[in-house]
Formats: C-alpha cells, structure tokens, sequence
C-alpha cells in the first residue's frame, strides 16, 4: 500500500471567496460593513431565526450570550469539550459546573444535566459534538421546566437538523467559523436568536457597548456620533472575513451532502470492524459531520494514531485531556459522574473528512485502518 498525504481537514475555498476579498479590498471597506450585513441575513435564512450578529470567534459569542441574557451563576457544560466553551463562562462572571456526556452520542447527557441542577443552576450550555446536534427536545423541556436559559455551543454543528430544526435555532446559538468547521471565514463566529432585545445587547457589546454600527453611522444624518451606552468590547468581524462567510454560505448545502458522502463510505468500510464505535444519530437527527470519530481500545489509542499518522493520515484526537483533566481547570465544580467523559477521550480517534476527499482517500483511510493488527 503506497502511502499518501491525507490532511485531517482542507479547506473549501476556491475563486468566488478570493474575487470577494478582493472586491472589498478594493472598496476600501474593510472593518464591519455591508458584507457582514449579508453574512448575517443568510444566516438568518438557513437556520430560520430572527437575529444574526457577526463575530470575530464563536468564544466570544458564547462569553456575550452569557452577559447579554445577565447569567452570573451556574452554567452546566459538558467536560467533553475544547477549553473554549468554559473558558467563555469563565470570561463572562458565570460558574462552569462540568457534567457527563453519552458515549453514542459524544454529546451533554440529559441524566447528567439533571444531576448538576442546583439552586444555583442559571444556563446550559449543550456543545453539539463533531456535527450531530444534542437532544435538543429534551434539553429545551429541562431548561423550561426549571426556568433556566439555554446557549448552544454549535461551533462544529452548523447543517445539523433534528426533525428539520438546526442547532442554534432554540434560544441562543454561537457558531464557530475556524478553518475545520463546516464553512470558514478563516476566523470568526456567529450570534443567533429570536430574542430581538439579546441580539441588540450582543450586537452592542460587541462593538464597545455602542448602539450603532460604523455602517448604519455612515448614513445617518451626523455620522460622527458614537454613544457607548454600556462597557463593551471590540468583538466584530472584519468586511472583508464576513464576504468570504458569504460566499461559503453560497455553497454550504454542496459541502455538507459532501461530508456525508465521505462519512457514509466510512461507515460502509469500517462497521465491519467490532472492535470500534462510530458516532450513533438516532431517528429524527441529521449529522452533519464536522467531525468524524471512532472510538477503539484506550490501550491502542495512542500507538494506533502515531501509526496512521506514519502512513500520512492527518488523524487527530478531539478531546484529550477533557477539560477536568487540565490543570488550570481542575478545581471547577463536577455537576455529575464523568466516568463516560474519560473513557471516551482516551479511547477516540478524528479521521479526514473535508468535502474535497474522494473516495480513494477515505479507501486509503480504511485499508490502513484495517491493516492495524492490533485492532483486529
């Protein structure tokens, strides 16, 4: 088997993204403008909500959803997550209260989520793992039964559905645009929600507690004024990233049906094999697959990743150390048993998958899968 060079992710960009930037470059526009007023209207549309708010990451996004819905006190989060999602309740004056995960799933447990409830509970934060939403039902009954608020971290589910309605269309939603993620603007993140009064509270923290925007003061009648009306800070996304969101979102439905081609040849080749667990969708939710992870045996983990990456395969692990396992987050509250949050970040494995992967590649990928012979 000759050896190939198979990164974990490629980037989908091509011409209409490069003739944008240049297009903006060009106008001399280039801080938050127009094009992040497009940006944010696609995205209203794709996922069917009211309110869109261009960001510069989705931390910061998570961090103003926090302190624009007020939340001070507890804030459950799964543990199985990168240090993001914590460190932005920790930026916004909330209490991380670390809780367990469903092995199938990869996502925040609904048992768990009962556990960590306390007097002190505000908010959960549900993190859409790798492309496959939470239970979104069951979690929005939980949070409305004991009057909580509900931020959904979807950094890596953007074009998953469960029964038709995506993640970040429930209460809150933060999405991330990194380089990995389902479409990019390289960095970047967005803020959505129906709720008009949070996204305007966002929208102005955002932009150093001020009203306006630099567009909208460029047509008003006395552009120079700019009123802070609270403390705020400088997390907007540039003119010149939000056109390349535009011309992503121009062609998302294509990239995702491309992932899930990639995906179901995975599945295909490696569901023979018993000794690994493929992430599990149950009726009703639609994978968009951000990510796609196998779990084998903990005591190959290690060994098996150096292995493919040897035979050139751009494999990866996400999470390991889980959050409670880092220093600087050890002392943080437990809200639940995180026995299932262990296990798995020491057994799972990310593999290739990005919308440019023919099937060749992914063959490779499950021949040198295969040929491991400690995993058979």
């Amino acid at each position: 088997m000759n050896s190939k060079n198979i990164p974990l992710c490629v980037p989908s960009v091509g011409s209409e993204e490069m003739e944008a930037v240049l297009e903006v470059l060009k106008s001399g526009w280039m801080a938050h403008g127009s094009k992040n007023h497009e940006f944010e209207e696609q995205f209203k549309r794709y996922l069917n909500v009211e309110h869109a708010v261009t960001m510069n990451s989705c931390t910061s996004a998570l961090q103003l959803a926090l302190q624009a819905a007020g939340i001070t006190g507890e804030v459950l989060v799964p543990s199985f997550t990168f240090v993001a999602s914590v460190n932005a309740i920790l930026a916004a004056g909330a209490v991380p209260v670390l809780v367990d995960i469903e092995e199938d799933t990869r996502n925040i447990s609904s048992e768990a989520i009962l556990d960590g409830i306390s007097e002190k509970t505000e908010a959960i934060m549900p993190v859409h793992y790798g492309g496959l939403p939470a239970d979104m039902p069951t979690i929005i009954r939980i949070a409305e039964e004991r009057g909580l608020r509900v931020i959904e971290d979807s950094a890596e589910c953007l074009g998953g559905r469960y029964n038709g309605a995506m993640p970040g269309s429930y209460d809150m939603g933060c999405f991330s645009f990194f380089p990995t993620k389902n479409i990019t603007t390289g960095e970047g993140g967005m803020f959505t929600t129906n709720d008009a009064q949070l996204a305007a509270r966002v929208r102005s923290l955002a932009a150093h507690g001020i009203d306006s925007t630099t567009y909208q003061r460029e047509i008003a009648e006395r552009p120079w004024i700019r009123i802070a009306s609270e403390f705020g800070y400088n997390f907007r996304m540039s003119n010149v990233l939000a056109a390349i969101g535009v011309e992503q979102m121009k062609k998302i439905d294509r990239m995702i049906a491309d992932r899930q081609r990639v995906a179901k040849k995975y599945m295909d080749e490696l569901s023979e094999i018993p000794s690994i667990k493929i992430q599990k969708a149950i009726n009703g939710f639609e994978h968009s697959w951000q990510m796609f992870t196998v779990l084998v045996p903990k005591t190959i983990r290690d060994g098996f990743l150096l292995y493919l990456r040897s035979k050139g395969i751009g494999a990866s692990v996400h999470f390991d150390p889980p959050v409670h396992e880092q220093p600087y987050y050890k002392n943080l509250k437990r809200g639940s048993d995180l026995s299932v949050t262990e296990n798995v970040s020491k057994s799972i494995i990310s593999l290739p998958i990005f919308p440019g992967m023919n099937d060749g590649d992914v063959g490779y990928v499950c021949d040198t899968f295969k040929s491991y012979e400690k995993l058979n």
